[in-house]
């Protein structure tokens, strides 16, 4: 379990189009093997440290005549961002993918003292 201590709890969300791959042929859709998407998410104010982030598909759309597998999460988190991930491999053919995501961490309270 993470404990914030003293700091405000700040949580912070928002969804993201990954990729639309089947318009324009891109590797998502042609592709075989693993392969992979990523999208830096900024947030609209920093926390103190980075936050916990959840991510889920809140979209996918793939070719039912293949192998459906699919993995994403968040990496690189820090108090300022993170980097939304989609992967996927083997013959999986995927033409669309929206991810939604939440953050939460400290934040800075005003009471906070600041020796700066």
């Amino acid at each position: 379990m993470r404990r914030f201590e003293h700091f405000a709890v700040g949580v912070a969300s928002g969804s993201a189009e990954m990729f639309s791959a089947f318009e324009d042929g891109g590797p998502m859709w042609t592709g075989q093997g693993p392969r992979v998407e990523s999208q830096a998410i900024l947030f609209d104010e920093s926390f103190v440290e980075p936050p916990v982030v959840h991510v889920s598909l809140s979209m996918w759309d793939l070719d039912r005549h293949a192998n459906q597998r699919a993995d994403i999460q968040a990496v690189n988190i820090t108090p300022q961002g993170f980097d939304l991930q989609f992967r996927t491999w083997g013959d999986t053919r995927v033409a669309r993918v929206r991810a939604s995501w939440m953050a939460i961490g400290p934040l800075r309270h005003e009471d906070d003292w600041d020796p700066d």
